[in-house]
């Protein structure tokens, strides 16, 4: 969910099977806070407020994100209600987040700094990389601002200087 849609550690550890709204839209509602490991509201919104995140089809694996969270459950089961990660006080810990990246990582080399919120870096940078608006990515991953997102990801679209001289270049050709 990280890497599909961008969420924040304690948004990915309050993935719920009941928040998928349709084939392609997943709604983040909450997180599970990283010291009281229960439900609480999202950074930068208020109590009941939300965002959607799209659901990727497909991803570089045979399933998309929501075909993931499909085969999880068939495999884990959810809670009573529809929470995907739990540990033994009922939501996902931080220790179980440790040993999960852990072993993610354990065959490749070790890369210092890499963690779990490396995901939500590789979602912006792949998001922004394949030309989807900052203005998009910004919300997706829930910012206070946009400008937050661009002094974060600014450096992954250095080709839009040259990138909007070739368009309006092309634009003046066209109008001769």
């Amino acid at each position: 969910m990280m890497t599909g849609c961008g969420l924040r550690n304690g948004e990915a550890r309050a993935v719920n099977v009941n928040n998928v709204v349709a084939q392609d839209v997943y709604r983040v509602r909450e997180q599970i806070h990283s010291h009281t490991l229960k439900p609480a509201k999202l950074k930068h919104r208020k109590a009941g407020e939300f965002r959607e995140v799209p659901l990727p089809l497909p991803l570089p694996l045979p399933w998309s994100v929501r075909e993931a969270i499909e085969r999880y459950v068939e495999k884990h089961g959810t809670t009573t209600d529809g929470y995907l990660l739990r540990g033994p006080g009922g939501y996902f810990t931080e220790g179980m987040e440790r040993r999960r990246v852990k072993r993610l990582f354990e065959d490749l080399p070790p890369e210092e700094g890499v963690g779990m919120y490396g995901f939500r870096h590789y979602f912006a940078s792949n998001a922004l990389g394949s030309g989807i608006p900052i203005t998009d990515v910004a919300e997706w991953m829930g910012h206070k601002s946009i400008e937050e997102t661009y002094r974060t990801y600014r450096h992954l679209m250095p080709g839009s200087i040259a990138k909007a001289a070739r368009i309006l270049d092309a634009g003046l050709w066209e109008a001769a």
